[in-house]
Parts: structure tokens; sequence; C-alpha cells
């Protein structure tokens, strides 16, 4: 009987440590990751539109249109590593997977930062040089921008990659696992830095079309009542702009300098949610309010474009 017995306690033990390995290697389905899969669904839907629409008419081919086609690029990354790190993270877990699909976040997300910031120097620059901006020069300093821009975030998100991550010492784990507290310090105080520089050229923005509907009202004799909506109108656009950007980033970058790996996950989700959801907005603000591009929209919907766009070349700064 005590035989029986000791191998009836064998078998137990054996299935309660079948049970546990088969739980390890399949995680429960967690309802903030498949927020974060559909999320990026629908963020590479929208920017595969964009980067499709700039890639396949010639005419969108210039330096405004290429730096919106960055920022649908790296916005389009963001949303496919999310959805491969949803496959991964319930599908194949390995440290190495892990590293290249964070590896891939932080590339995507940075340049989409990145791109952010080359748009609004880009838009301060044809205001600023109203007269030269359509030269050679803007096109070369576009690539330039452009190179610096993926430049540093590809080598960004190779530090992980590379050896510059916690699964070796998980004490010095950030709130985004494997990537250090010393790592997600510095893409913060990157984001604080990209942040204050596009404050302050947004603000030099707003006083020129401040200036330039004075002079504009004062050569017409426009009422002043006209003077204040258009000035207000321009306002209006770069708050809304600066402040979608600030709403949604500033909150993930202060709980990166804040928050450690002893906080809950919580926390994290949802702080991180609204800096992916960034990545949703930027479409819609910087892409699909362009006339040109509405045209193709129309055109490749409709077969045909509407009438009543105009077909008048914008500026970065209508955009």
């Amino acid at each position: 009987i005590s035989m029986q017995s000791g191998s009836w306690f064998e078998q137990t033990d054996d299935n309660v440590s079948l049970e546990l390995a088969s739980s390890a290697r399949e995680p429960r389905l967690n309802p903030w990751d498949v927020v974060l899969c559909v999320s990026g669904t629908v963020i590479s839907c929208e920017n595969a539109i964009v980067v499709a629409i700039i890639f396949y008419t010639p005419a969108l081919r210039t330096p405004m249109f290429l730096l919106i086609g960055s920022l649908a690029t790296a916005d389009l990354l963001a949303g496919l590593g999310l959805i491969v790190h949803f496959v991964f993270l319930y599908c194949i877990r390995s440290e190495a997977v892990d590293l290249i699909t964070v590896g891939l976040l932080v590339t995507s997300f940075t340049a989409s930062v990145g791109s952010l910031l080359a748009i609004t120097i880009d838009r301060y620059l044809s205001l600023y040089n109203a007269l030269t901006y359509y030269s050679e020069r803007t096109v070369t300093r576009t690539y330039i921008m452009l190179i610096l821009t993926w430049g540093v975030s590809i080598c960004l998100g190779l530090l992980p990659v590379m050896g510059w991550n916690c699964l070796k010492d998980v004490s010095s784990c950030s709130i985004v696992k494997p990537l250090t507290k010393n790592n997600v310090v510095i893409l913060s105080v990157s984001f604080f830095m990209v942040f204050a520089v596009m404050l302050q050229l947004y603000t030099q923005i707003c006083k020129i079309v401040c200036r330039h509907a004075h002079q504009i009202a004062l050569q017409r004799h426009f009422l002043s009542t006209s003077h204040y909506v258009t000035t207000r109108k321009g306002i209006s656009t770069l708050a809304v702009i600066l402040g979608t950007f600030a709403s949604c980033w500033l909150p993930f970058s202060i709980y990166c300098l804040l928050g450690d790996y002893t906080y809950p996950s919580l926390y994290t989700y949802i702080t991180l949610l609204p800096a992916i959801y960034n990545s949703m907005i930027n479409p819609v603000i910087y892409a699909f309010r362009n006339q040109e591009i509405q045209k193709v929209l129309w055109a490749a919907c409709c077969g045909c474009a509407s009438s009543k766009m105009s077909c008048r070349s914008r500026s970065p700064s209508d955009v």
C-alpha cells in the first residue's frame, strides 16, 4: 500500500509539473496585449495607405511629402512591430525574438518622433525662408534630416540587440522589459529635447503667421475681425498639432523616468497606449488633411477626383 501510495504521489507531482510547464509555455491571454495588437493593425492599415499613395504618385515626390512619407513609414513599422510582438509573445517564447521586437519598436517610434521634428523644421523654414524654399538646397536638407533621423533611430534600436538589456540583471530593468532603466531614461530625455525644440519652432511659426496675417490685412484693408479670424485659425491649428503630440507622449515619457520594473504593468499599459495612438492620429493630421493626398484617395475610391478640390500647390506651412 505504501508503495502504491508513493507511486500515486509521484504521478501527481509529475502531472502538476507538466501543468506548470504547459502554463509557462502558453501564457494567459492579456486583454491589454489584444488592445495593442488591434491598435497596431489599425495603425498599419492607415499608414500603409499613406505610404502607397506617396510611393505610387510621382507628383508627391517633393521634400514635404518625403517627410510625411518618412513619418508614415515609421508609424507603419510601429504598427507591424506591435502585431509581431503579440504573435511571438503567445506563439514563440524566445529572448532573441523579444530583443528584435523591442529593437524594432524603439527604432520605429524614435523615427516617428524624429520625423515629426523634421516636419516642424521644414514648416518653419518654409515660412522663414519663403523665397528660397523651393530650391535644391531644400532637397539636400530634407535628405540630410531623413538620414540623421533614421540613422539615430536604428542605432537606438540596435542597443538592446547588441547587449544593452536587462535579461541577465533583472534589477536594472525598466518598465519596458528587456530595456534597461538607463536606456529608457536616454529615450525619455531625448523626447523632452525634441518636444522643447518643437515648442520653440511652433512658437516662432505662430509669430510669423500672426505677422503675415497682419501685413495682409493692412495691404488689402481688411477689417480687423478678418485679421483676428485668420490669426486664430492658424494658432488653433498649431495648438492642435503640438497639443496632440504632447498629450500622447508626455505621460509615457514622465512615467519612464519615475517608474521601474517593480511597478505594476497596468501603469505601463495605461501610459503607453496614448503614445501608440499618436501613430494612429498622425496620418489624419499630416496626410489625410492634405488636398493632394485627398485627390488621390478620391481618384482611387471613386475613379475621379472631386471637382471641388483645389489644384494649387501647397507649401508645408499649409499642411
